[in-house]
């Protein structure tokens, strides 16, 4: 037991730092801009681009572009830009060559700005030199844009996370395996949820994370700012942004047992993604967890027979047991909502239980 209440202890002190208080606005970095002025790239794919970046945080930096929707100008998603980049995301808004373009050619023009990205990345003068973390690249858009970096993710299997605002797309071949989230308004006339982020939603792969969120008495514009929905909508997508780009597993639980859970700004929450392993090199995994989270039942596709322990976040062992045969379950329907540790062939793995 002592063993188990040890490596909990460790795994709880790795996310001291996370909590729903730590999702503020602005963050806690000073953020400066850079233009074409500045001798950014002009990529030939966009109109125009500002480069928002921390200046008092530790690279390397994960990064996401932004494009608004159809016949808006980048003004209309810029409040996004000093958010990201004050929690140490730099962020790259975008204008299009033509106001009226189709979902199609903003993710095109997503994929440019990915490109500006990188030409910072190596740019003697650039003070983002040597300070991005190429691998941890992230699209986003508003409207038509958030169709458009829908369909970036499915041009570029590279793209770490997508983040859709109230996003709108005919094309629903959504065919990647990006996690994506998708914020949308319960009252939105311009990209209804039924015709569009539901489908959007349902489109993309059940093996690809996923997320949608749709914000009670919301309309079109509810996520073009990370005010929306007083103010969950950045905190949500931050989360999201921290968890799937830059590999931060600290994230999980605070979307699953916070933001997630029942939220009074929410008329309607789905997801499809896991809690993953903290403090553990999941190469070594051998052991499959799902549902995560559940409801009542965990199974366990393991081969052996294995005993296992279930402790709380305090380290208290809730109670422990063997598992034999084919089919390995364990009950956790008696249990109160919220996180739980499962010990098992000296892996500790992250449980969440939900009513």
């Amino acid at each position: 037991m002592l063993a188990s209440t040890q490596f909990t202890s460790v795994v709880i002190a790795q996310c001291d730092d996370v909590t729903f208080e730590s999702l503020t606005n602005p963050g806690p970095f000073e953020v400066q801009t850079l233009n074409e002025s500045d001798g950014i790239r002009n990529g030939p794919d966009y109109f125009g681009a500002t480069i928002y970046y921390p200046t008092n945080a530790n690279p390397p930096f994960a990064s996401i572009a932004i494009v608004p929707g159809f016949t808006a100008q980048p003004s209309s998603v810029e409040n996004w830009g000093p958010f990201y980049a004050s929690h140490g995301i730099v962020t790259i808004i975008i204008g299009t060559n033509n106001i009226f373009d189709f979902p199609e050619a903003r993710a095109y023009a997503l994929l440019d700005a990915l490109e500006t990205i990188r030409y910072e990345n190596t740019r003697a003068t650039s003070p983002l030199e040597g300070a991005l973390n190429l691998a941890q690249l992230a699209v986003s858009g508003h409207s038509m844009g958030g169709g458009g970096a829908q369909r970036a993710a499915v041009l570029d299997s590279s793209i770490a996370g997508v983040v859709a605002l109230c996003p709108f797309l005919i094309n629903t071949n959504l065919n990647h395996g990006s996690p994506v989230l998708i914020f949308s308004g319960q009252n939105d006339p311009t990209a209804p949820p039924s015709t569009q982020a539901d489908i959007h939603y349902n489109s993309t792969p059940e093996e690809t994370d996923k997320l949608l969120f749709e914000v009670e008495n919301g309309y079109h514009s509810v996520a073009n700012s990370p005010t929306g929905g007083n103010g969950v909508i950045g905190k949500v997508a931050l989360s999201w942004i921290k968890l799937y780009v830059e590999k931060n597993d600290c994230y999980c639980p605070l979307l699953t047992e916070n933001l997630l859970l029942n939220p009074t700004e929410a008329s309607k929450v789905e997801y499809n993604f896991e809690c993953e392993l903290l403090g553990i090199n999941t190469t070594q995994q051998s052991i499959k967890v799902y549902p995560n989270p559940t409801n009542n039942l965990i199974n366990l596709k393991i081969n052996e027979n294995v005993d296992y322990e279930l402790i709380s976040p305090l380290g208290q062992r809730i109670f422990k047991g063997t598992l034999r045969g084919l089919n390995k379950q364990i009950d956790l329907s008696q249990l109160d909502q919220g996180l739980y540790y499962l010990c098992v062939n000296n892996l500790t793995i992250k449980v969440i239980k939900q009513n």
